[in-house]
């Protein structure tokens, strides 16, 4: 007897329980569609319903606040009043959150009276159909470009990214829901954004993520392949911004940005006889570039192919005569050769070849002085070409011309 009355006991605290659920849930719908609605209030009794019983209804529920509030929004608008966005978009991300975890309760499987396993198709219908409602009115698009309005750029982009993904959820993977959710360029715009969005707040992977599904593609393709090397860069990922750099080189020859930090990246990591390789690459494809012939004359003269680089030189004051780094260019050649052979000199113990030696070494130093004084006609005010001139008309003993420069180092 006594154990029939704890089973009876047990049994009505439980439809007790379940009485009050409903009556938070039923509170909450009160609220929300009411004449004048209270989502305070709604929020607060679906608070108490989840608290109770966190199942799909009544997380789907909880969605429909949101939902309803962005409704009462867009009411305002049509009565002259003006949307709150911050208050519309706020209402579809939390909508958007529920009904996700509203459509995972949904498809735990349950047994039926007969005992079978069965999910509920039919509310993950009423979400999709929900949702393909956010998608096709782009509620979340709205919301996101409000938030970067107000340089709020990783609200930005969580509100991009809900919508660009919307298509691949599983309960939009139903034919009639994919066909109105296209692929299109609409589609990569947005998807575009988003990555512009996750840059800017230094989401660095996430960037990369979204960026390496569109390097390959039409939109905007030079502007995602420069975003994606970036990222790389800031990831410290050398290996991938190579890569990147090396691909698009070979897919975009008409744009010189990617090849010339292809060389950069060659230069500075010493690997300069790669980027000379690659500077012949760019003047083949943009031969009147002087800047191209500039640097790879002084990439030529540090690998000590001096004849090469007196001829890159000479081939940048061709298509600039003003050029003064090309003129200073060929007096360096002349002058860290002397400076070799004095270095060679300084080894011989005969008196006569030394001699023999200095004669050469200064013949060489005496080459390079009137392209350092070229060069300072062309860039008077290069402290640079100034220093050089002034140890070179000591070593002749020049010494007006010497005082002249050494006054002119003083007045810079």
């Amino acid at each position: 007897m006594r154990k029939t009355l704890i089973l009876a006991a047990l049994v009505l605290m439980s439809a007790g329980c379940f009485a009050q659920k409903n009556a938070a849930v039923k509170a909450a719908k009160r609220y929300m569609m009411a004449e004048t609605p209270d989502f305070t209030s709604a929020r607060a009794s679906i608070e108490e319903a989840m608290e109770q019983d966190p199942g799909a209804e009544t997380y789907y529920w909880a969605g429909m606040i949101g939902y309803q509030e962005l409704m009462q929004e867009n009411l305002s608008q049509l009565t002259g009043q003006g949307v709150n966005q911050a208050v519309a978009g706020n209402a579809v991300e939390e909508s958007y959150n529920y009904w996700l975890k509203a459509d995972e309760l949904a498809m735990i499987p349950t047994l039926d009276k007969k005992g079978r396993e069965v999910v509920d198709l039919k509310m993950r219908n009423n979400i999709a159909k929900k949702m393909l409602e956010y998608y096709q009115k782009q509620e979340l698009v709205k919301f996101g470009i409000y938030l970067n309005e107000q340089r709020d750029y990783l609200g930005a982009y969580q509100a991009f990214k809900m919508h660009i993904d919307m298509p691949d959820l599983p309960m939009m993977q139903d034919a009639k829901f994919q066909k109105e959710m296209p692929r299109d360029t609409t589609y990569e715009q947005y998807k575009y954004y988003t990555a512009i969005f996750a840059v800017q707040s230094e989401l660095h992977h996430e960037a990369v993520a979204l960026l390496e599904e569109m390097k390959d593609g039409s939109y905007e393709a030079i502007s995602v392949n420069q975003f994606l090397y970036q990222e790389y860069v800031a990831l410290k990922d050398t290996a991938n911004f190579v890569a990147t750099l090396q691909n698009a080189v070979n897919r975009f020859p008409q744009e010189p940005w990617f090849l010339q930090n292809l060389i950069n990246y060659y230069i500075f990591s010493g690997q300069e006889q790669t980027a000379i390789d690659y500077l012949a690459q760019a003047i083949e494809r943009e031969p009147n570039v002087a800047q191209y012939h500039l640097i790879k004359g002084n990439l030529e003269e540090n690998q000590g192919h001096y004849e090469a680089a007196l001829n890159e030189f000479d081939q940048a004051l061709a298509l600039d005569p003003n050029m003064a780094d090309a003129m200073a260019g060929k007096g360096r050649v002349y002058y860290n050769q002397a400076v070799k052979l004095n270095e060679a000199a300084a080894m011989i113990s005969d008196n006569k070849a030394y001699k023999k030696a200095l004669e050469e070494m200064n013949a060489v130093f005496k080459q390079s002085l009137p392209f350092f004084e070229k060069a300072h006609e062309m860039a008077p005010e290069d402290r640079n070409y100034l220093l050089t001139l002034k140890g070179l008309y000591y070593r002749f003993g020049m010494d007006d011309k010497y005082a002249e420069v050494s006054e002119k180092l003083n007045n810079l």
